[in-house]
């Protein structure tokens, strides 16, 4: 892949980033962040105290999205190839869209978030999947497995 770069998938390395960096916010700036973000009162509360489950729960959040990201620029030719890379570009873009269009029954589970954190969220997931899913596309051919 020497020399050949997706754009589509640097974006979506760096809106997985992003994304990160702002869950990492939210563990550095505590429980303003939490309610900005529409985490929900329960865990801007937590966060408040100085419980350890909002820093547990953001940290693996931030872990999968760098990952995420790693993976993505990976896709694209800005660094090495990863291992496993074409599965794990399909379920990354997989995840994201799932996310993006199942936000209905994830609600039910946190009831705590607000309405404006899944609508902007799932919106949010849904262009990020759609722009990993073009690169993904994209590179296809690219991404075959390696003879070892």
């Amino acid at each position: 892949m020497r020399g050949y770069r997706n754009t589509f998938l640097i974006i979506g390395a760096a809106a997985s980033a992003l994304a990160a960096l702002l869950h990492v916010g939210c563990i550095l700036f505590g429980a303003s962040w939490y309610r900005f973000f529409g985490a929900g009162e329960r865990m801007a509360r937590m966060a408040a105290a100085g419980h350890w489950y909002p820093t547990a729960i953001t940290s693996c959040i931030v872990a999968l999205l760098s990952c995420w990201s790693l993976y993505a620029l990976s896709g694209a030719g800005v660094i090495r190839r990863l291992p496993l890379v074409r599965p794990a570009l399909c379920l990354i873009t997989g995840v994201y869209l799932l996310r993006a269009v199942a936000f209905a029954p994830f609600h039910r589970y946190f009831p705590g978030n607000s309405a404006a954190f899944w609508v902007w969220s799932s919106a949010i997931c849904l262009v990020i999947g759609l722009v990993h899913l073009v690169g993904l596309w994209q590179a296809w051919p690219r991404l075959r497995p390696t003879a070892a």
